[in-house]
């Protein structure tokens, strides 16, 4: 087996991938969010992920403000731990080299239109007879029959999934998320997608193609909302922040601004209208059970806000958490995030100089790291270059399991 590249064969090396994916090498032809984020996720547990670019980069490098030293965040936050190499695939020779990378991988993800890379050869059926050990995953919009044709960007999945009819407030317009939340819930799918195929390559010996596309991911992601027509006959509607099937669940004003309260069962509605100074309401026959709170929604506000003027958010949060009823004051981004800071939670990690959103997997002994910052646009080319010249020849069906070198990316 081939030394990598750079490798100085020191007894330890920290730039190295250490992760439960370490020795995984990920070929990412993807752009934008669900696709990179899924790489993301794979780079995060060690899994070396080659991010191959159009010579214009990866259009999301454009998406600002805002922006970290000249660079898009939004691009920043989903390409850590990769490296970048620039292929333009109508170029014989950049074609060949896609093919090489491709086939020394163990996955392949892409998110090209349908039908987009026949042309280069690297459509499922030729991916499948040319590199049977590869796991090739193809994420599209709305798939590859009658939707192939329709452009797959998260906010139309948004309105053709039903997701904004049931979002904002009830006498209000159709209204999407605040982030592309199909886009993130595809890479998800995604991501384990891949390391089922994966663990199933370890026994058959082979690998497959895995489809995904955003609006089955949506459906799926819609979850009690999507399970209420396919299995009720019940199409929901907007209720604003106040939950179908539980009361009180919701933000509820106090003296000073809202607070987040969230019961889930008659118990906590006990201690709830404890604290409160109302315990008769856990036993008022409109108000007894979660059906009856339900039915009486409008009455059991105006009794609880009543009582809930008297304090402000953070007192009631305080007083409601100490009685075992989920409460919590409403928070921006920033102080959410400082929030999981007061937790212990280390939310922020350092990516090679650039701060970045931590990866929420803990391993007791394969732990995330975070080896390389988000890659210039080509900015490993020599390396990746120099690794493929180096490889020695693979059986068919395997790859020999030696990566580039783990040296980190300059920081930005």
């Amino acid at each position: 087996m081939t030394r990598p590249p750079h490798d100085t064969g020191a007894e330890e090396d920290r730039t190295a991938p250490s992760g439960p994916l370490a020795g995984l090498v990920v070929a990412d032809f993807s752009r934008v969010l669900a696709g990179p984020y899924a790489t993301m996720l794979l780079a995060d547990l060690g899994a070396t992920v080659v991010k191959v670019e159009s010579p214009g980069g990866d259009d999301t490098r454009e998406w600002r403000p805002p922006v970290r030293d000249g660079v898009s965040t939004y691009y920043l936050s989903v390409n850590r731990n990769k490296r970048s190499i620039a292929l333009n695939l109508k170029d014989p020779e950049d074609l060949a080299t896609a093919h090489r990378l491709v086939g020394a991988a163990d996955v392949f993800i892409e998110n090209f239109k349908p039908g987009g890379l026949v042309k280069f050869g690297l459509d499922p059926e030729s991916v499948a007879e040319r590199w049977p050990h590869l796991v090739h995953a193809s994420i599209t919009g709305f798939g590859t029959a009658g939707g192939a044709g329709l452009p797959g960007y998260d906010m139309l999945v948004q309105a053709t999934s039903g997701l904004m009819t049931v979002t904002g407030a009830a006498d209000g317009p159709p209204q999407k998320a605040g982030v592309a939340i199909f886009d993130v819930i595809t890479g998800l799918h995604a991501a384990v997608g891949v390391l089922a195929a994966l663990r199933e390559r370890e026994i058959s010996g082979k690998g497959q193609h895995i489809a995904l596309n955003l609006q089955s991911s949506a459906l799926s992601g819609l979850v009690n909302a999507a399970g209420a027509v396919v299995a009720g006959g019940v199409e929901p509607r907007r209720m604003g922040n106040i939950h179908p099937s539980l009361f009180p669940y919701g933000p509820f004003a106090a003296a000073d601004r809202e607070v987040v309260i969230t019961c889930g069962n008659d118990a906590q509605f006990g201690r709830l209208v404890a604290a409160l100074g109302a315990p008769g309401l856990a036993t008022d026959e409109r108000f007894a059970t979660m059906e009856q709170r339900n039915t009486h929604r409008g009455e059991l506000q105006a009794l609880l806000e009543e009582r809930l003027a008297a304090g402000t958010a953070d007192e009631w949060t305080q007083r409601l958490r100490e009685v075992g009823v989920p409460a919590a004051p409403i928070m921006s981004i920033g102080e959410g995030v400082a929030f999981a800071e007061e937790l212990g939670l280390d939310p922020v990690a350092d990516a090679g100089g650039v701060p970045t959103v931590a990866d929420p997997m803990g391993f007791s002994r394969t732990p995330v790291d975070y080896r390389l910052a988000p890659p210039g646009v080509d900015e490993h080319r020599a390396e990746i270059l120099a690794w493929l010249e180096d490889r020695e020849p693979t059986t068919a069906g395997a790859s020999t399991g030696a990566q580039p070198s783990e040296e980190p990316a300059r920081p930005r």
